[in-house]
């Protein structure tokens, strides 16, 4: 996937204005799952996009100290931080609310899993706490199904 491509899915599902706002939206969100995950799963992320959404995780990784081999083990684990913390690294690079910056960063993480490998998504899944993976789409996915599945059990539709 093209660059230009991948930013105008993220510019047409986050229903931003700009191509401007979709890059600092890649860019934010791309850097902080980087920053929370191991640097094996960043860098096998990098690999799988195009230069310029690769830049940001590459930008995290090189922070670690640990060597390339380290990486690729995934012997660095990244940073342990929540929801709340994530949202709020995302929101303070895109120069956004925290609630504008969830929603931007699901509408990022929808077309990096049209855009890269199913299992590494299922990689990048695994390494996220429960709070975070219902950022990602199958997270989202979930949560809706077991919305419809709680409100027709009780005999409500929804």
């Amino acid at each position: 996937m093209r660059y230009e491509d991948f930013t105008g899915q993220v510019q047409a599902r986050a229903s931003l204005g700009s191509r401007q706002a979709a890059e600092a939206a890649v860019r934010a969100t791309l850097e902080t799952v980087a920053e929370r995950v191991p640097d094996g799963v960043a860098d096998h992320l990098a690999a799988q996009l195009p230069h310029e959404a690769a830049e940001p995780l590459h930008r995290a990784v090189a922070v670690h100290e640990a060597s390339p081999h380290e990486r690729a083990e995934g012997r660095v684990r990244g940073e342990p931080f929540d929801l709340s913390v994530f949202a709020g690294r995302v929101a303070w690079r895109a120069e956004t609310s925290e609630g504008e910056a969830l929603s931007r960063a699901a509408a990022v993480l929808e077309v990096l899993d049209a855009a890269v490998d199913p299992e590494l998504m299922r990689k990048l899944e695994a390494a996220l706490p429960p709070d975070i993976r219902e950022v990602l789409p199958s997270g989202r996915a979930e949560n809706g199904e077991r919305g419809r599945q709680s409100s027709t059990a009780d005999g409500r539709t929804g």
